[in-house]
């Protein structure tokens, strides 16, 4: 286990910590305190990191996404949108004529737009706790918008579907990239909004010198 932790840079109660709550598999056994590690364990393991640190998901999240990972039966796209869940925030909005109202306007989008996704979706539910929480507000010019936003995010996931390629076989991989790529994408793209924000508003309110 020493050399396991020096190939992946995890401290040896780490990894039994892992292994203990079921996240990564115990190693083939050689004698007497002594178990063999290969590619598969190094794998697993910075996936597993890569999933805490940079993905922020719990370990009993993880537990659940790795036994996904580990099911045969499971297909890849199921695979995939169960990864994405796990990084998904869901606000639900409360019931009532607004709510009905913002989820009118979101099946209105998905139609405008052929995205094909159903209401149990985390994110159906957020877009439309968002869009409730717009109308109480006021913020009607912003949900007049929403076209706009959504030309945004859709180049955004077409960036991301170009990482992940056509070739998904590899699940750990490709876990990988969802969890982390839309948790670190999800912060680069807010980044990179507020700097647009900041150059396009200098364009339009600052006074040229005289």
């Amino acid at each position: 286990m020493a050399e396991l932790s020096e190939t992946t840079g995890i401290p040896v109660p780490t990894i039994k910590y892992y292994m203990r709550e079921g996240l990564v598999s115990p190693g083939r056994p050689t004698g007497r305190n002594q178990a063999d590690y290969g590619e598969r364990h190094v794998r697993r393991l910075r996936l597993v990191r890569a999933l805490v640190e940079y993905g922020g998901l719990s370990i009993s999240v993880i537990r659940d996404l790795m036994a996904q990972i580990d099911n045969p039966r499971l297909e890849e796209f199921d695979l995939l949108g169960a990864a994405q869940k796990t990084v998904t925030q869901q606000r639900e909005a409360r019931p009532g004529p607004t709510r009905d109202e913002a989820e009118r306007r979101l099946r209105d989008l998905l139609v405008r737009r052929g995205w094909r996704i159903g209401p149990d979706d985390p994110a159906y539910r957020t877009a439309v706790g968002v869009l409730a929480t717009l109308e109480e507000v006021g913020y009607h010019d912003m949900i007049d918008e929403v076209d706009a936003y959504a030309d945004a995010a859709e180049k955004a996931a077409e960036a991301d579907l170009r990482l992940l390629g056509p070739d998904v076989s590899d699940r750990e991989r490709a876990v990988e990239i969802v969890v982390v790529g839309t948790s670190v994408g999800d912060t680069l793209i807010a980044a990179l909004r507020r700097l647009a924000q900041a150059s396009i508003s200098e364009r339009m309110y600052t006074r040229p010198a005289r």
